[in-house]
Order: structure tokens, then sequence, then C-alpha cells
């Protein structure tokens, strides 16, 4: 009961009504004043991400060559190996669609949209898959170059490997 007879005895002031008016007067001004002045943008993000993707390319194609390394020194005769790959682009991203197909007696109309993700200034497009750097060619130096057999051997581990074909291999003998 104290706390209705204070309000009471505040709404009979005029004064105190015309401070707590004002001040809720300015209050609405900051909030709309707030959402007209634009969000800072993430450069630095966008920056990054650029980079990420290239060391991403650099770092698929210097694993892939540790990992076919390894396996090529296995092959029997083929003694020390060394590989060098090259990398044709790097890592592609793929976006998910969607879209409508109207047709009429003569003609076909269709009509693509990304799908986007988020909401206000952090929407971005939704990424469906990855594709992996791709491989263009491949050199070989090693040991056991002298055997046609090995040569054989390592041109067709590396082509079913890679997925290339030998013409964009090349093998030779590793300086000792």
């Amino acid at each position: 009961m104290e706390i209705t007879e204070k309000f009471r005895n505040m709404s009979k002031d005029k004064k105190m009504m015309t401070a707590v008016t004002i001040l809720g007067i300015a209050g609405l001004l900051l909030i709309m004043i707030s959402s007209l002045v634009p969000e800072k943008k993430k450069t630095d993000e966008s920056e990054s991400k650029v980079v990420e993707e290239t060391v991403c390319a650099e770092d698929y194609r210097i694993e892939t060559e540790k990992r076919l390394e390894s396996f090529l020194c296995s092959i029997d005769g083929a003694g020390d190996v060394k590989v060098y790959l090259t990398v044709g682009s790097d890592e592609r991203y793929i976006y998910a669609t969607e879209g409508r197909r109207s047709k009429s007696e003569d003609k076909t109309e269709e009509e693509r949209k990304y799908v986007m993700i988020g909401g206000g200034s952090d929407k971005s497009a939704l990424i469906e898959t990855v594709e992996t750097p791709a491989i263009t060619g491949a050199v070989i130096a090693c040991s056991g170059f002298d055997s046609p057999t090995v040569q054989e051997q390592i041109y067709r581990a590396v082509s079913a490997a890679l997925g290339i074909p030998t013409g964009k291999i090349y093998v030779t003998k590793l300086k000792q």
C-alpha cells in the first residue's frame, strides 16, 4: 500500500511527471538512433577465410604427396621415392540452391536461388559440399627407375591413386 500511495503522490507532482516523460522519450530516441547506425562489417573474417582456403589447398597437396611417397616406397624395387604434385585449383564450395520450374505451352522458365542461413547482416549461403583441390599432374623420382617393371607399377599406382591419366605422370631416376 505504501508504494501505491507514493505513486499517487508522484503523479500529482507535475515536475516529477515531466521528468519521467522526458526520460521515457529520451530512451525511445536512443533506441531509434541505435537501429539507424550501421553495424560494423567484419572484413577481417572474410580476409581470413580466403587465406584459410589457400592454406587448405597447399596442406592438401603436401599431405597427399607424403601419403603417396609412403605408399610408393612399399612397391618392391622402387627404393627411395620423392613425389611432387601439381594442383589445378583451390578447394571449391558447392552451395545449396532451391528453385522452381514453370512450364507453359511453348517455353519453360526456371528460377534458382541460393539457400541462405543466419539473420540480419550475418546471412551466408549454405554450403552443400566442399570439393577437394584437383590434382593435375605428378612427378615421381625413384631410385628403382632402371627396372621397366618398377616404372610400370609406379605409373599404374599413381594413376589409380590420384585418378589422373598416365600422360600426366612423369617418372624419373632419383639422384643418388
